[in-house]
């Protein structure tokens, strides 16, 4: 199944590192969070990828295409002109870089994509958050219910919005209200983690590039009964705060992330 992973936003709230790089290429554990987004999905056999660019998408454009170099061990031969790349451990992923525009939102960079995913059902996330979700699961829980979405829904940090259910069935969806700085929790304690299972039809939801997918599009899924919450009672972690990057890279350092669900 094709993954669509959202990678153009500016970062600013993690400003420390986002002056010089998109957000999907701060580094946890020396490898970008994008590499661990990337594996997370592959481990359960999904290795097609399309990273929607926007905000310094040349930084990704230059990471992938000098992947086996960056990720393996080298020999230059200066003399004569040739570089041997050795065995490592080599993805067998393909990914796609598609510019989706410096200024679009959420819902925007999706809908850019329509031609490149077709008429499938298709998936989609955050370049920012990490989650030990079984896509598997994720995946067959769609496929049983028979609606348009399904986004899968997380126990947030205080500072997210959230949604009300009747059951699996969302039947409001309320995006985080700003309050000055601060955010307060809403709903029932669910929030959006992305991970979202999406049928094509989903692109007629979304009006241009500055449709905020979590605003108008979900809010008219949600009304007409046609989104639907995986509720994941595991793991899950964005990366908004440099106290966030620091939490992931701890949890990485100890040898125990839990979203490191591959070998």
């Amino acid at each position: 199944m094709k993954t669509i992973i959202l990678a153009g936003g500016l970062g600013t709230r993690l400003s420390e590192e986002t002056t010089i790089r998109p957000k999907p290429m701060v580094e946890i554990g020396g490898k970008p969070i994008l590499w661990h987004i990337l594996n997370i999905f592959a481990h359960h056999g999904h290795d097609d990828f399309f990273i929607a660019l926007g905000y310094k998408g040349e930084v990704i454009k230059e990471y992938f295409l000098n992947f086996y170099a960056l990720n393996n061990d080298l020999t230059v031969d200066l003399g004569a002109g040739k570089t041997t790349i050795h065995d490592g451990r080599q993805p067998k992923w393909r990914v796609n870089l598609v510019d989706t525009g410096v200024d679009s939102m959420t819902g925007g960079r999706i809908r850019r994509m329509k031609k490149w995913i077709g008429g499938e059902t298709f998936m989609a996330t955050y370049g920012d958050g990490l989650a030990d979700v079984d896509v598997t699961a994720l995946i067959a829980f769609h496929k049983a219910h028979g609606k348009l979405a399904t986004l899968t829904a997380v126990h947030p940090p205080a500072r997210f919005g959230g949604m009300h259910m009747d059951g699996d069935k969302i039947t409001e969806f309320l995006e985080k209200p700003q309050l000055g700085d601060a955010v307060v929790n809403v709903g029932e304690g669910w929030i959006n983690g992305g991970f979202f299972i999406l049928e094509p039809q989903v692109f007629d939801y979304i009006d241009q590039d500055s449709t905020v997918f979590e605003r108008e599009p979900l809010e008219r899924l949600a009304a007409a009964g046609e989104l639907m919450a995986y509720r994941h009672n595991g793991f899950f972690q964005p990366m908004d705060t440099i106290r966030e990057r620091h939490l992931l890279e701890g949890l990485w350092s100890s040898g125990k992330a839990p979203w490191k669900v591959w070998k």
